[in-house]
């Protein structure tokens, strides 16, 4: 699905909502969603702000939570926990199924594919139990991660050793 496609299904979806939830359909409301699904990425609470004030919507933090809460309702918005960070959001309409490979230095997530994960979860049963989705997060030390550790590591070997002493010679 297009990113325009998904916008408007997204809106139509999030319009339906509100109807059958008897909430006010707010330009605010319709301005956070359009930044959400304008995002390609991970994105935090904070972010979410400035991107609407940005635009010129000076709605306070808690409008934005709450829309993001609708939004999940809704079935539009996911939250993840990467660890001890802050809960992060992504879009979920118009996505394909992803994991997330998830540093544990620097916070960076990135997404990938993979149909073997998908054959395997998708053959796995539980019982009377019926997933609704799954999520599959990898943590560890992404590339730039590893080479500022290895670089770290041995400024501190290098400056630990001692260079030896040259002795005078009487010549």
């Amino acid at each position: 699905m297009t990113d325009d496609k998904a916008k408007t299904a997204a809106m139509a979806t999030f319009t339906q909502y509100m109807i059958s939830h008897r909430l006010r359909k707010t330009p605010e409301r319709y301005a956070i969603l359009e930044k959400v699904f304008g995002t390609a990425s991970h994105f935090s609470i904070d972010t979410l702000h400035s991107l609407v004030d940005a635009d010129g919507y000076h709605v306070s933090r808690a409008t934005v939570y709450n829309t993001i809460e609708l939004l999940i309702d809704a079935g539009l918005v996911r939250r993840h926990t990467f660890g001890s960070q802050a809960p992060q959001y992504e879009k979920i309409a118009g996505l394909s199924k992803h994991y997330h490979l998830v540093c544990t230095s620097c916070g960076k997530i990135k997404e990938i594919k993979d149909p073997e994960i998908d054959a395997m979860l998708n053959t796995r049963r539980f019982g009377k139990f019926h997933p609704a989705y799954m999520d599959l997060n990898v943590y560890g030390l992404c590339a730039t991660c590893i080479r500022r550790s290895r670089s770290a590591s041995s400024r501190r070997t290098d400056s630990g050793r001692r260079s030896p002493k040259k002795q005078k010679t009487g010549i």
